[in-house]
């Protein structure tokens, strides 16, 4: 028979541990005191036990001392060392032998059935002895009491011997089992809030690359449109600065507005890089222990990670409804009207006002498809397309072939991204995004956004 886990308690988190089945040194300590103690009771016992039944002094002393010394397996073999405390009790042996084995037998993880069964032995076992002591010494002594009355002064003292060591083993087992379960439950928390601090943390991280993704598109959306115009305006600049000099002062004052234009709107995306939310985790001071800081920390870092999410969302949001929208389609159209491309704006069904990044989404998708115009059909005619469906807006860029011989063009460098940013923009809400080239020889953008998004 093994002992328990309530017996063999951890103990103390750090604590050495100790040899064999002892968890602790402190334990192997105090069972080995109790085991000396019991030892030099049952050495006197077993000497007065032997002379009463007629055996020599010697061999009761004898046998007392492994009797007493058992308890030094009561931890690993609690039931063994009850039997043990049984096998004295006529000889009136053991006193603390008995009581510390019912009790380490009560403490123990001992099926309760077993544990009921041997303290009624003990219980009935001490009734018989005292029962039987008593009615000796009472005859010895010239007394007759009555049998009732001998009957309950032993079930006082069986009670009186029996009780309390069982009462309180089931007490301190039952505790010992509701902190081993609080423990458990303290770990469980502390390895479910450390779960939920990565979570956050790969959300805060999904969030941060979600966002630089989208600041790069805008950066590109900017910088691509308003550059390309510009160097478009610095190449006819230079083709009518000497023959028609209003033109060239014209088309100058449209690439210093381009320009500024476009520092305004790159100065308005920089300012979110530099606002960073900062969030403190103050240390711990609460006096819970090691396991009950570990946990307040965890829980600030998931907060923490959570809050930096929530900032990084809010954000997007926030700049979503600060962009351009479908009402200056006009002057996107008109700019490159300026700049020598011939456009065509058309609108379908009733004007309607949708949400912030519908209405960003679909301008953007119109201003780099014209970018893609300038960058690699210079000369050729565009047509912009606008229809205001149910519950959706539809919007194509198309454009003929180019009329000027390859290589004559303003020489605008391509990243390649432009398409990929107009699809991953369509796509992250609910849209459809089509793009190829058409069989007159031109390219066609496409782009079906839902109203709802």
């Amino acid at each position: 028979m093994t002992t328990t886990g309530a017996i063999a308690d951890g103990g103390v988190q750090g604590a050495p541990p100790g040899p064999w089945w002892w968890a602790r040194r402190r334990s192997m300590v105090l069972d080995v005191v109790l085991a000396l103690v019991s030892a030099l009771e049952c050495v006197p016992e077993g000497v007065a036990f032997a002379h009463e039944v007629g055996l020599p002094g010697v061999l009761g002393g004898l046998v007392g001392v492994p009797a007493g010394a058992s308890l030094v397996l009561r931890r690993r073999w609690p039931i063994a060392v009850v039997l043990v405390s049984f096998a004295f009790v006529p000889a009136e042996m053991g006193f603390l032998l008995g009581v510390v084995a019912l009790y380490t037998l009560a403490a123990s993880e001992v099926p309760r059935r077993i544990i009921a069964v041997l303290s009624g032995v003990s219980l009935l076992g001490t009734l018989i002895v005292a029962f039987a002591r008593f009615h000796r010494d009472m005859a010895q002594d010239g007394y007759r009491p009555g049998f009732w009355l001998m009957i309950a002064f032993s079930v006082v003292m069986a009670l009186g011997m029996t009780a309390p060591p069982v009462l309180l083993g089931l007490y301190v087992g039952a505790r010992r089992r509701l902190v081993e379960s609080l423990r458990e439950r303290a770990d469980g928390l502390e390895r479910e809030l450390s779960l939920l601090a990565e979570r956050a943390e790969e959300r805060a991280e999904w969030a941060r690359n979600e966002e630089r993704t989208r600041i790069a598109r805008e950066m590109h959306d900017v910088v691509a449109h308003r550059v390309s115009l510009m160097v478009v305006h610095a190449a006819a600049l230079q083709a009518v600065a000497l023959k028609d000099p209003e033109k060239a002062v014209k088309n100058a004052a449209l690439v210093g507005d381009m320009g500024r234009q476009a520092l305004t709107e790159l100065r308005e995306m920089l300012g979110v890089l530099r606002t960073t939310p900062s969030v403190a985790l103050a240390p711990s001071s609460s006096p819970g222990g090691q396991g009950s800081a570990a946990s307040e920390r965890l829980a600030a870092v998931a907060s923490a990670a959570s809050a930096r999410v929530a900032a990084s969302v809010d954000g997007a949001v926030g700049d979503a409804g600060d962009g351009p929208c479908l009402d200056g389609l006009t002057d996107l159209v008109g700019q490159s009207q300026a700049a020598g491309m011939v456009v065509e704006l058309s609108v379908e069904g009733a004007e309607r006002a949708y949400g912030p990044g519908v209405e960003q989404t679909a301008y953007r998708v119109v201003q780099e498809a014209l970018t893609n115009v300038h960058k690699h059909a210079p000369g050729a005619k565009a047509v912009v397309r606008l229809a205001h469906r149910d519950g959706e807006v539809a919007l194509q860029v198309e454009n003929g072939p180019s009329d000027v011989a390859e290589g004559a063009g303003p020489g605008l460098p391509s990243g390649g991204n432009g398409l990929v940013g107009m699809k991953e923009r369509v796509v992250a809400l609910g849209g459809v995004f089509v793009s190829g080239p058409t069989d007159a020889g031109g390219f066609r953008v496409s782009a079906v956004i839902p109203a709802a998004a």
